[in-house]
């Protein structure tokens, strides 16, 4: 189902897996109306049915903007892509290479995901590389006369992590650069995957989007949530406070992913199985020990963060 959440802002329900409120794309309209996020590959289906039904048709899509290329938020674009074949696909500049050739994309995720690649993600179709277009820090995706989104390079969670504001709804898209809040749950998770999470520059790009004076964020997932600043400093707090722990069990040679888990794992008594399930699918503790893991093993710490505003 789509709903209109801002004047020109329609969340679709991506639906991973089949899930509710899990992944979202918004749909921003205009003269060139464009998609952010289309989910992964097992959501194709659900997109192209969201899509028609808000009587946008194969030439009418003019965009489909990334905010990276993890196989929850890109994994359809190769698809989506051809099924609309005007629409240009706006991306990180780490991350086009990967669209057009999503071969070492799809191999590494099989080593993550295992069989339920398949069964829950899906993989990558390759996209028309005349298509991709790199998108900078700062640059402007025209969505028609007066309205244009502005492109906000966020690294942090991935490298290839780009977020989206748009002046007009004083939404920023913030992929999973603020982490994973799920809205029955109202509880927020950091996502600190593997390879390459850093949380100097995760924070630093919270304060861009603060920069912003964001209205309202538009988490992938999930939903549209209201109190802007509170949420970028909760999910700053969230991140700072994973990384200490699992710096401190790092430093004393203990198991990270099981020091985040006693403290965190039993995070809310009241959070139901599914919504955990639903958590540890998207952005499990095992996946978050993994790529902590690694930042400090490159030599991150906490204590170089120095002052931020």
């Amino acid at each position: 189902m789509s709903r209109n959440v801002s004047d020109g802002v329609l969340e679709i329900d991506t639906k991973l897996g089949g899930w509710e409120h899990i992944t979202s794309g918004y749909l921003i309209t205009g003269d060139k109306p464009v998609l952010i996020e289309v989910g992964s590959q097992s959501s194709v289906d659900t997109v192209m049915s969201e899509l028609a039904a808000l009587g946008v048709g194969p030439d009418d899509l003019f965009g489909i903007a990334l905010t990276h290329i993890h196989l929850d938020h890109a994994g359809g674009v190769g698809d989506i892509a051809a099924a609309f074949p005007k629409a240009k696909v706006f991306v990180h500049s780490r991350g086009a290479r990967h669209l057009a050739d999503p071969s070492r994309l799809v191999a590494s995720a099989e080593m993550v995901y295992g069989e339920k690649l398949d069964s829950l993600y899906g993989r990558l179709s390759p996209t028309d590389a005349a298509r991709i277009v790199v998108v900078e820090d700062g640059e402007k995706i025209e969505i028609g006369p007066s309205r244009s989104i502005e492109v906000i390079d966020s690294p942090g969670h991935a490298k290839h992590h780009l977020g989206f504001f748009d002046p007009q709804s004083g939404i920023v898209f913030t992929g999973d650069a603020a982490g994973v809040l799920l809205p029955e749950v109202r509880l927020l998770r950091p996502a600190t995957p593997p390879a390459d999470f850093d949380l100097a520059a995760a924070i630093n790009s919270l304060d861009k989007f603060k920069d912003r004076k964001p209205v309202k964020l538009g988490f992938a997932h999930y939903g549209i949530f209201d109190n802007s600043d509170e949420l970028l400093d909760e999910a700053k707090e969230s991140l700072i406070t994973w990384a200490t722990v699992a710096e401190s069990a790092f430093s004393e040679g203990r198991s990270i992913e099981d020091a985040l888990y006693s403290q965190f794992g039993e995070a809310d008594a009241s959070v139901s199985a599914e919504a955990i399930e639903r958590f540890d699918t998207l952005n499990g503790i095992h996946s978050n020990a993994a790529g902590l893991g690694l930042w400090l093993e490159r030599g991150g710490r906490t204590t170089d963060l120095g002052h931020h505003h």
